[in-house]
């Protein structure tokens, strides 16, 4: 078990996951995270303190971590066409979803966006599942979600839930053993993600608008990574974001993402859930959007089945070279402490990227000037994998 640090953290320091499961088992209050935009912190308050340890033992990074083998990786899409389309990748995660809600006595519970935050809510229906569709490159907050779930459970219902890796980390530890027979889980392979306080600054300094006055963030559109709201995109065809340019380059993560524990082959979750880099499947269907899915288990076998989807064998070995995460964390960037350092002197977002990243930003700043003025009509960029990038005329896509 992890001692306290000489900063009262539940872990070491700089090193929380941000899964909230240690401020759910606290019942006297005394757990706070401190966001220094660049890391999280679980922080002790003393004066409320018992010294229980309860918060110490429920932290995953403190836990010896369940991992399991895939049993079986496929590929494919969802059946439904609306749902495809709606979806960032193939629809398998609302596909799965909605099949689940459906169910008698059964619920969903995952990450959606509320009120200018990512925040985790319930589904009783497949119609509200539909809440949930879209890759979300931030540190969402299921602080909500532990005490839900493990109420359902206790009222003998089956449960969903759908995170990242160390949030199911943290959710199976609240549950405990004596609950888990009806809680089933999938995880989105990540690559890690910054705070939700970068993108407030960025759509603030950016667009002059606070986040709780959009309407609803979405962070890609198929292949095309970009910040859209409402399916709309931020910038003109091709020009990319600084958000986007950070995020993609791994520039602005939370510092445990560069260590994390769950960036490999084996599992934490029921089902594992991501693109399907390395297909071979038709082009035109890769444009439309294909997942990738590692069971681990009986649990994640009849997730599978249940839904209404598309399923294909997959190389497995060039899934995991395709997906990064399946290997190892996001490396950190030479640049990240000078990038971080820039921000907390009060340099905007977009400005501090330009510097960590001039070429980059140069390149898009010019095609923003040419769009300007009606000389770039615009290439749309594609994300073949999160690797390697192409660019298509409008005429080819």
């Amino acid at each position: 078990m992890q001692e306290k640090t000489s900063m009262d953290t539940v872990c070491k320091q700089d090193l929380c996951n941000g899964c909230m499961a240690c401020i759910n088992v606290c019942n006297k209050g005394a757990i706070s995270i401190k966001d220094t935009l660049d890391a999280y912190n679980a922080v002790i308050d003393e004066k409320k303190c018992v010294h229980c340890n309860r918060c110490m033992r429920i932290c995953p990074r403190n836990s010896t971590l369940d991992f399991k083998k895939p049993q079986l990786w496929l590929q494919g899409w969802a059946k439904e066409k609306n749902v495809r389309e709606k979806s960032s990748s193939g629809g398998y995660a609302t596909a799965i979803m909605s099949a689940f809600a459906e169910r008698d006595n059964c619920y969903v519970v995952s990450c959606v966006f509320s009120g200018g935050k990512f925040v985790f809510d319930v589904a009783e229906s497949s119609k509200e599942c539909g809440r949930f569709a879209g890759s979300k490159y931030i540190k969402s907050n299921p602080v909500d979600a532990f005490k839900l779930v493990k109420k359902l459970l206790n009222e003998n219902k089956k449960v969903l839930f759908l995170g990242l890796p160390c949030q199911v980390a943290g959710i199976k530890n609240y549950v405990g053993k004596n609950l888990e027979e009806n809680l089933y889980t999938i995880d989105l392979i990540c690559h890690g993600t910054p705070s939700p306080e970068l993108l407030k600054q960025y759509l603030r300094e950016s667009y002059k608008k606070e986040i709780q006055n959009f309407q609803n963030i979405t962070f890609r559109k198929k292949n095309n990574f970009d910040l859209h709201e409402q399916g709309v995109r931020l910038t003109p065809p091709s020009i990319q974001d600084r958000y986007t340019i950070a995020f993609l380059d791994s520039l602005d993560y939370t510092k445990n993402c560069y260590s994390c524990e769950y960036a490999r082959t084996e599992r934490i979750s029921d089902l594992s859930l991501g693109d399907s880099w390395a297909t071979q499947l038709p082009q035109d269907e890769v444009q439309k959007g294909i997942s990738l899915a590692l069971c681990q288990t009986n649990k994640g076998r009849y997730l599978l089945d249940i839904a209404d989807i598309m399923q294909f064998p997959v190389d497995i070995e060039a899934s995991i070279l395709a997906n990064k995460q399946l290997q190892r964390p996001s490396v950190l960037p030479k640049q990240r402490a000078k990038f971080f350092k820039r921000l907390k002197k009060s340099l905007s977002f977009s400005d501090s990227v330009r510097l960590a990243y001039p070429q980059k930003c140069l390149k898009q700043d010019i095609k923003s000037t040419l769009h300007r003025f009606g000389l770039w009509g615009g290439a749309e960029r594609q994300v073949t994998n999160m690797y390697t990038i192409t660019y298509y005329e409008k005429d080819d896509v």
